[in-house]
């Protein structure tokens, strides 16, 4: 029995090494994967605070957004 839990915790160790390259070679790719995430969750919660406003006009939106620049 100890060489089943000597060959799982090499493995768990193996698993941990192997996430923390893949973490630190693909940087850049999980960053964009992170910031999609996060717009995505902005985007829900602009939509449902929406849900609960009263509409507004379209062309009262483009004057308020003429007058903000």
């Amino acid at each position: 029995m100890p060489d089943a839990v000597t060959e799982d915790a090499a493995l768990k160790q193996l698993l941990k090494e192997t996430v923390i390259e893949t973490l630190h070679e693909q940087r850049e790719m999980f960053h964009e994967i992170f910031s999609e995430v996060m717009e995505d969750f902005a985007l829900l919660g602009a939509i449902r605070e929406g849900q609960s406003t009263k509409p507004v006009d379209r062309d009262e939106v483009f004057r308020l957004l003429r007058n903000k620049s």
